[in-house]
């Protein structure tokens, strides 16, 4: 009676039921190696944008990079211009000043020679008075 209930145990019970946590355990490791699976796709897909958003930046990188030399040689092309503007002004002004000052001593020369004839006259006016010479008086 014990070994017909044992045959009985076993092939009503403990198979089947072994049979069915075989199933699970196989379902749980097919699930669990399908998520490491997917885990390791996802990561793969991660690492792959992540080098993609890398190269991204360095694009934007050197392109900023690019763009600021650029706006700097514009600068520095414009600062050269604004020199050599400035700087013929300068000369142009020393010209117009070196010019305006020889006019002012050829004019101050003038006056200073008909200066010098106005004194002689006026200095002489007053002997020739005194002397009596050069006139009738």
């Amino acid at each position: 009676m014990l070994l017909l209930l044992y045959a009985i145990y076993q092939n009503l019970v403990r198979k089947p039921l072994e049979r069915i946590l075989a199933q699970r355990r196989d379902r749980t490791e097919g699930a669990m190696q399908k998520a490491r699976a997917d885990i390791s796709a996802a990561e793969a897909r991660t690492q792959e944008y992540e080098q993609k958003l890398r190269e991204a930046r360095l694009a934007i990188f050197k392109a900023q990079e690019a763009r600021r030399q650029q706006a700097q040689q514009a600068r520095m092309q414009a600062l050269d211009e604004a020199r050599k503007r400035a700087q013929e002004e300068i000369r142009a002004a020393r010209a117009a000043v070196e010019a305006d000052m020889a006019q002012a001593r050829a004019g101050l020369e003038t006056e200073a020679d008909r200066l010098a004839s106005e004194i002689i006259r006026t200095v002489l006016k007053p002997a020739e008075a005194v002397t009596g010479i050069g006139g009738p008086a």
